[in-house]
């Protein structure tokens, strides 16, 4: 009997331990099959069968690939995280009149002269990574930075610190619940609402007239606030990951040209792009040639990571070289495709990483031993010291224990609270609703 338990203790030990190499898998590929069976049958995967790899554009820039949101039960899933306001998110806005409106407002708060962004880049950086140090998570370091930088491109003012911490808990919520490792909080979110709704006259470009005020709030609340700063969070925590993982990288970044450094972006948003799925409805038939079409009404689903992976050699690899090459010979669309509606902040967005990444180096060495994926759940842990300080190996090798522990954890939350959001998203229909009764939504 001894024996027997003896066996079986040790039996279970080695399970308990080798948790973390095998269990965050398995529950991924349970969260995948969830999330599946949200699309169903509906759904055409690019690439896929119908679509691959070399059509991957030509499809995405097709004039019938513009549904935005109606028709899609993935919608639904995505006005859900995305709420308050989803159905005035640029993203999300059908064709027409209203989404030329806002994305014209957007292209004008947008529209600032190179050396502003780059001044209002370093003067935000001053006022938020003031005092950091130590073991950090990149996405909640960079967060403050990226709410003051909206706030002042919409308002043309310093931002207030309760302003910040409005949009960082509004911005925090909003990818918590994308990554499902939270809940929705909505009076986090609500409360942003309420402050924007009294600043509207404060914007610093006329706001579109044919919107009701609360739509002129959702619009910023979600071009501006949640998609923009936690965008750039994630852009910045996937760049600085890159860079304290690579030690040649970053040195040589410290102290290179810009190109150099916009070469290491590049390829950071190869290997990590910020979508992963990008869902669009057809409005009309897409041929295919050979009497082949994809009909309208069909629901497409574009895998940027995979798009990413193709044509480069060993395409896990991280390797700034690649984009010594003109980009647009390569699987590299991290902004989209100029036919489909690119990410407005094409233009900006770079500039201000650039000049970021530039005043954390000049500040800190970064290290980190965290795992590194696309999803990035653990908001990248990373250890900052002083420039050119080597940091204690006991350190590095204690945060890659606990991030593989605490991934045991995440991965089981993400599968919990993944399947309830799932269900709560449906149970809602908050797209379906809103384009079933368009007069109700106005009110």
């Amino acid at each position: 009997m001894l024996t027997i338990g003896l066996i079986i203790l040790t039996l279970a030990s080695a399970v308990l331990v080798s948790l973390p190499w095998w269990l965050p898998a398995r529950v991924v590929a349970l969260r995948v099959r969830v999330f599946n069976r949200v699309s169903g049958d509906e759904s055409i995967p690019v690439p896929g069968d119908l679509v691959d790899i070399d059509r991957f554009k030509e499809v995405y820039s097709h004039p019938a690939a513009n549904g935005r949101s109606k028709g899609a039960a993935l919608s639904d899933l995505f006005w859900y995280w995305l709420a308050p306001g989803p159905e005035m998110h640029q993203e999300h806005l059908e064709a027409g009149e209203r989404y030329d409106a806002v994305a014209g407002a957007t292209r004008g708060l947008l529209a600032v002269p190179r050396t502003e962004a780059e001044e209002l880049t370093r003067r935000c950086a001053a006022r938020t990574l003031a005092g950091a140090g130590g073991l950090v998570r990149l996405r909640d370091l960079t967060m403050p930075l990226w709410a003051e930088f909206s706030y002042e491109l919409v308002f043309a003012e310093p931002c207030p610190r309760e302003a910040r911490d409005l949009i960082v808990g509004n911005a925090n919520d909003v990818v918590t619940s994308l990554k499902c490792t939270g809940l929705r909080h909505m009076e986090r979110r609500h409360r942003l609402t309420r402050y924007l709704l009294g600043r509207l006259s404060r914007v610093r470009i006329p706001l579109p007239g044919g919107l009701t005020p609360r739509e002129q709030a959702f619009y910023l609340q979600g071009a501006f606030f949640n998609t923009a700063v936690v965008q750039m969070s994630e852009a910045m925590a996937h760049l600085l990951m890159v860079l304290a993982q690579h030690p040649g990288v970053q040195e040589r970044a410290r102290t290179a040209d810009d190109r150099y450094l916009d070469h290491v972006i590049s390829e950071t948003l190869r290997l990590y792009p910020l979508f992963g799925i990008a869902h669009r409805i057809t409005t009309g038939e897409i041929p295919l040639g050979e009497g082949a079409a994809i009909p309208a009404g069909s629901v497409l689903c574009f895998n940027y990571p995979e798009f990413h992976r193709a044509g480069f050699e060993e395409p896990g690899h991280f390797d700034p070289g690649r984009f010594e090459r003109p980009a647009k010979d390569l699987n590299h669309i991290p902004f989209g495709v100029a036919a489909n509606r690119p990410c407005p902040a094409w233009r900006l967005a770079p500039i201000a990483m650039r000049v970021a990444a530039r005043e954390i180096l000049h500040r800190y060495a970064l290290h980190s031993s965290a795992a590194h994926t696309r999803s990035l759940p653990n908001r990248g842990p990373c250890l900052l010291t002083p420039p050119h300080e080597s940091p204690p190996r006991a350190a590095l090798v204690l945060m890659r224990v606990r991030d593989r522990w605490e991934d045991v954890w995440r991965s089981l939350v993400q599968l919990v609270l993944g399947t309830y959001m799932v269900w709560d998203a449906r149970r809602q229909r908050l797209c379906e609703r809103h384009f079933d009764h368009p007069a109700e939504n106005r009110t």
